[in-house]
């Protein structure tokens, strides 16, 4: 599992915290793979957590994620301790950090997760209950386009490199995870996961997908979603016959597995 930060952890550690948080490329000594625009990047995000109950799948680690992830594995292979340790770590700090956790919080307790799951917020899966929870992406390693973060075009599922990362990568972490109800955020994870399914990588009784991806572009989505925000009040961006739909299918489907 740690066989690329057992390579890089000396870069890492090498790295100030200042030139991670400038670069979280470190001048291209990170990267893995690049194909015409798209460039692969590593970051400690290889753990997987085997007792989880619920995934919740992003489209890839973006550029905050990964200097958040890098910062606090660089933290722990300092202080000496073991890559799974600081693996575990970074992938806990980073994993949808920022303004993005609050909004997925709210999108999930407005289905039911945390009735599902006994806790009285899914602000728990952050902290206390993340036993419970194995954060991931559709895209285990930060992509860039053009330099910029990775946002779901080209399509990953027809795109040769990434296509070959959601065979590889992803489909390992679903066998791992034999159990697990997969959440993704967004129709760009959710094809991901359904062409797993296809392939029969993955049963699609469990993946509960139609939940908005919780990004600051789709902040008028995630408002309609959770019902703050008038149908009368939509942009024509917005289209809200597909969100409740969702809404409800989901709220039906998590209600469903207690």
């Amino acid at each position: 599992m740690n066989h690329l930060l057992a390579g890089f952890s000396q870069i890492i550690i090498s790295a100030s915290p200042a030139q991670i948080s400038a670069d979280p490329t470190l001048g291209g000594r990170l990267v893995l793979e690049q194909q015409g625009a798209i460039s692969v990047t590593y970051a400690p995000f290889e753990y997987v957590n085997q007792q989880a109950r619920v995934v919740l799948l992003g489209i890839t680690p973006g550029r905050q994620q990964a200097v958040n992830g890098l910062l606090e594995a660089r933290r722990h292979l300092v202080a000496g301790q073991h890559l799974t340790s600081a693996s575990k770590a970074a992938k806990g700090a980073a994993s949808f950090s920022g303004s993005m956790r609050p909004k997925l919080i709210d999108m999930l307790d407005h289905i039911g997760v945390h009735r599902w799951l006994g806790l009285p917020s899914c602000a728990a899966l952050f902290g206390a209950e993340a036993r419970l929870v194995h954060y991931t992406s559709a895209l285990r390693y930060p992509v860039y386009l053009n330099g910029e973060n990775y946002s779901g075009t080209p399509d990953m599922t027809s795109h040769p490199l990434l296509r070959r990362y959601v065979s590889e990568y992803l489909a390992a972490e679903v066998r791992q995870l034999t159990d697990a109800i997969w959440i993704p955020l967004g129709p760009r994870p959710a094809a991901a996961l359904a062409m797993l399914a296809q392939q029969c990588a993955i049963d699609s009784t469990r993946i509960l997908d139609g939940l908005p991806h919780p990004s600051g572009a789709n902040g008028e989505r995630i408002s309609y979603f959770l019902g703050r925000k008038k149908r009368s009040e939509l942009s024509s961006k917005t289209n809200p016959a597909i969100l409740d739909a969702a809404r409800e299918r989901l709220t039906r489907r998590v209600a469903g597995l207690a």
